[in-house]
């Protein structure tokens, strides 16, 4: 379970999609009262209509046309970003700790962190031109590759190491937060991703080394995504926990654009 996002998620929707609509064994007062009842009875609502894998894509690509739309709005204001960082994290946690799945929630995260990817990345883009379409090329390219792997069961994910990766992105981001919260304080001073380190006589920032492990954890996060969603499938789980699924994809590939933008500028600063 190595997102807790779309875990949590399949969880709820197994729940919900393994409440049948059995009727218990009557008692014999009961079978009275069914004979003594009107022949007509109301129809009883039909049940909820199980997931698909069309429902999460078309999900998918309504988040994502909301995000790029934000994201045109962050890269002409981008004073917006950091506003809208502090704005998306309150709503990703409402999101990913909410019962029931919410759409319009899903859309506003993601119209704030496409406010927030326009901006950095037009801020990036100034500093080192070209650099934002290599980490969108690059973030679809690793996006394939691991949809592929996994397509043709060249990758596949054990609980055993799904408990790990969960370990794993759940150590990383209190790390980020802890190093953000440093430096926004220090002033950037006390930044580990700044730090140099020498590896085999060759001096690099740290950045370099962090960013390379984050990019494996959120690539490895997407395969685990893509089972999940199999998983939900497999177990017929109602259709509005798709929204989750395109929710957990959405912040996968976030996190996988943001560290590959970071990569490349480590290696554009000489």
């Amino acid at each position: 379970m190595s997102n807790p996002l779309v875990r949590r998620g399949l969880n709820e929707g197994i729940k919900a999609g393994q409440t049948p609509n059995r009727i218990p064994a009557p008692a014999p007062e009961d079978l009275q009262s069914m004979y003594d009842a009107p022949s007509y009875q109301p129809q009883q609502p039909a049940a909820e209509r199980a997931m698909t894998y069309d429902d999460v894509l078309m999900k998918s690509g309504m988040c994502f046309a909301v995000l790029l739309a934000g994201a045109v709005i962050g890269w002409i204001v981008p004073v917006l970003a950091f506003p809208a960082m502090l704005v998306g994290l309150v709503l990703g946690l409402i999101v990913a700790f909410k019962k029931e799945p919410s759409p319009a929630l899903v859309l506003v995260y993601a119209a704030v962190q496409g406010a927030f990817l326009g901006g950095i990345s037009v801020t990036f883009e100034a500093l080192y031109p070209g650099i934002v379409m290599q980490a969108v090329l690059g973030t679809l390219s690793v996006f394939f590759v691991m949809f592929g792997l996994f397509k043709f069961k060249i990758i596949r994910m054990s609980s055993g190491f799904m408990k790990f990766l969960m370990l794993a992105v759940g150590g990383y981001a209190v790390f980020s937060l802890v190093n953000f919260g440093f430096a926004m304080f220090s002033g950037g001073a006390m930044n580990a991703r700044t730090m140099e380190i020498s590896i085999m006589g060759i001096t690099m920032p740290l950045g370099v080394l962090i960013s390379g492990v984050a990019v494996i954890l959120a690539a490895l996060t997407l395969v685990s995504d893509f089972h999940m969603i199999e998983e939900g499938v497999k177990h017929r789980i109602p259709e509005k926990y798709s929204w989750v699924c395109a929710f957990s994809i959405m912040v996968t590939l976030i996190w996988l654009y943001i560290e590959i933008l970071r990569l490349l500028s480590y290696f554009r600063q000489n």
